[in-house]
């Protein structure tokens, strides 16, 4: 995920998991200009876009396997929390749900969750930097 954004509550990242990942990367390359950046999942790759013009990925194709297997084949927003737990909680409170349970990616988590209309989106929170 990209670094650009960093402030609580901006949009982080945003994703598209689906079973056909290749397939659906090359139609918005054809349809977009995008360009691909394969991110090495172990035994697949998952797919880091990027525009024409630079080297910023600006969001990511995926395959429904591994830890995206229970991820809704939707465009899914990342949006930045201070807090994730917190988030959580505050997700339970005012009437929405956690789709998944928190995952960790490297040094940071998230959760996909759905808000009291049925909206899915995922909360994320970076991983505090021990440098």
């Amino acid at each position: 995920m990209t670094d650009a954004k960093n402030e609580s509550g901006q949009l982080a990242w945003i994703d598209l998991t689906v079973n056909n990942a290749v397939e659906i990367k090359n139609f918005y390359q054809q349809v977009i200009g995008w360009r691909e950046h394969q991110v090495d999942m172990g035994e697949y790759s998952d797919f880091a876009m990027m525009p024409s013009e630079t080297d910023d990925a600006v969001a990511g194709i995926c395959h429904a396997k591994g830890p995206n297997q229970d991820l809704p084949a939707v465009w899914l927003p990342y949006f930045l929390v201070e807090d994730l737990d917190a988030a959580v909680e505050q997700t339970r409170q005012n009437g929405g749900k956690c789709l998944t349970e928190v995952k960790a990616m490297g040094a940071d988590k998230f959760v996909v969750i759905q808000d009291p209309a049925g909206a899915s989106c995922a909360l994320y929170q970076k991983g505090q930097s021990t440098g």
